[in-house]
């Protein structure tokens, strides 16, 4: 039993039932039948867990059991209703205000899927329902040791790989010298052997993919920027296609160029800021990425802008044992291939997804810190603007025209275009130049404030400073 069984005090139970019924407490009858008692357990173990106090009202009040052995009972057999058989620590009993009240946890992150007569049902609120057919394959998924990323991509091929994006990403690894490039992609699940030969998972298709939305139209990032604090006719809208380190480069490449930039004035002293701290927004984009639910049909990653407060919302619930109770501390990753992948790149820590980094960013820039939200099939991180503390109240016009040479202006007009650039892109841009010229090329376009260096090693890559 958890510690909300076994060793739970008298005022934490009591503030259990003092804030109420909701997704992860479930206040029952002492007369609730098995069949009722099964319903709420399975609800709670296909959402994240929760608590059962069998002998309160809804309101909280305890009414208390009469017999607390037959109490105790109730809930195994409930259990054993269950399909696969729910098989929970024994229930334990505790007394409030004179009342025996029977306390039944359901820990979070249960290995499978549970049903009741052949249903399956989740919780949202203090209620529980039926699962949709959506949300029942996306947890049927989640609770596969494969995982949806790990399956062959339908209909993709090794053609479909960008042959450029996958040597340079089995270059960039350590301990992979003499191995073949399909050797490397099998061993991080980028690609599985089926009927004797290599194809791309789809963890491979949205890694290094030529045109992954063939494969999942919805693999891709809606990015609006509105000039109030409310969806309006009047936006700014972009979609970021193709592989998903591309997405995040045009994601936070949009986001620099609609985001408003000023002087934040406290008392004398007048600080050039953004309206967003930009490692915020990156962390926020990369974990909508990594962290996604691609198994969800119909949906895609969102980023709107508004002129009080930025929303990242990401298809798919928290997944596994996570909650926006333990949201800080604990991890379990739904893509591990993804993050693996995008953790080589540089996107993001392989043990630590930065939920923690953006609290702290946020308050050490003086903004409320991210609020983090479930909704019914996805969730969502709102990031608080500057508002009024910023003196420009819009947007930072584009480059301006300056004395820069011909290769300059290449490079500044392909970032304009694309909305950013990598040495890469700017190699196969201007091929006769040495690496080293246009490493000088990239550095001197910063050192004039043109360009913007985002992101570390492999994972750098310039923007539109005034974009």
């Amino acid at each position: 039993m958890t510690r909300l069984g076994q060793d739970l005090g008298q005022a934490e139970v009591e503030g259990l039932l003092a804030r109420g019924p909701g997704e992860a407490a479930a206040f029952l009858p002492p007369n609730a039948s098995p069949a009722r008692l099964a319903e709420t357990l399975v609800a709670l173990a296909n959402t994240h867990g929760g608590t059962v106090v069998l002998g309160a009202a809804a309101s909280g009040r305890p009414v208390g059991v009469e017999d607390g052995a037959v109490a105790v009972e109730s809930v195994r057999a409930a259990g054993l209703l269950v399909t696969p058989p729910l098989l929970l620590p024994a229930a334990v009993l505790v007394e409030i205000a004179g009342k025996s009240l029977c306390l039944a946890v359901v820990p979070p992150g249960m290995p499978h899927v549970y049903s009741l007569n052949g249903r399956y049902l989740g919780r949202t609120g203090a209620r529980n329902r039926l699962l949709s057919a959506a949300e029942l394959t996306a947890l049927l998924l989640s609770r596969d040791e494969s995982g949806f990323e790990s399956r062959p991509a339908s209909g993709a091929a090794l053609a479909d790989l960008d042959r450029d994006a996958v040597d340079a990403y089995v270059a960039g690894l350590r301990g992979t010298v003499g191995e073949g490039w399909q050797r490397v992609l099998l061993d991080r699940g980028c690609l599985v052997e089926q009927g004797g030969e290599p194809v791309p998972t789809y963890a491979g298709i949205l890694l290094f993919g030529r045109q992954p939305q063939r494969f999942l139209r919805n693999a891709s990032i809606t990015l609006i920027r509105y000039p109030g604090s409310g969806m309006g006719d009047d936006f700014v809208r972009e979609d970021a296609l193709g592989a998903l380190p591309g997405q995040i480069r045009r994601a936070e490449a949009f986001v620099t160029a609609n985001m408003r930039r000023g002087l934040r004035i406290s008392g004398l002293t007048r600080t050039e800021v953004t309206e967003y701290p930009l490692a915020v927004v990156r962390e926020a984009i990369v974990n909508a990425v990594a962290h996604r639910d691609y198994a969800i049909r119909g949906d895609d990653v969102r980023v709107l802008m508004f002129s009080d407060r930025m929303e990242i919302y990401s298809p798919g619930r928290l997944p596994g044992h996570v909650t926006l109770e333990n949201l800080l501390t604990e991890r379990f990753s739904r893509n591990e291939a993804i993050v693996q992948g995008l953790s080589d790149l540089g996107f993001v820590e392989r043990l630590g997804y930065g939920i923690d980094r953006m609290v702290a960013a946020m308050r050490e820039a003086g903004l409320p810190g991210p609020a983090f939200e479930e909704t019914v099939a996805g969730f969502r991180v709102t990031l608080a603007g500057r508002g009024d503390d910023l003196v420009s109240p819009e947007p930072a016009p584009r480059w301006a025209n300056r004395r820069v040479d011909g290769r300059q202006e290449r490079a500044l007009a392909y970032t304009a275009e694309h909305g950013s650039i990598t040495n890469r892109e700017l190699r196969e841009l201007l091929p006769d130049l040495s690496d080293e010229t246009i490493r000088r090329l990239l550095a001197d376009l910063v050192d004039q404030g043109l360009l913007l260096k985002v992101g570390e090693r492999k994972a750098t890559y310039y923007i539109l400073k005034n974009a």
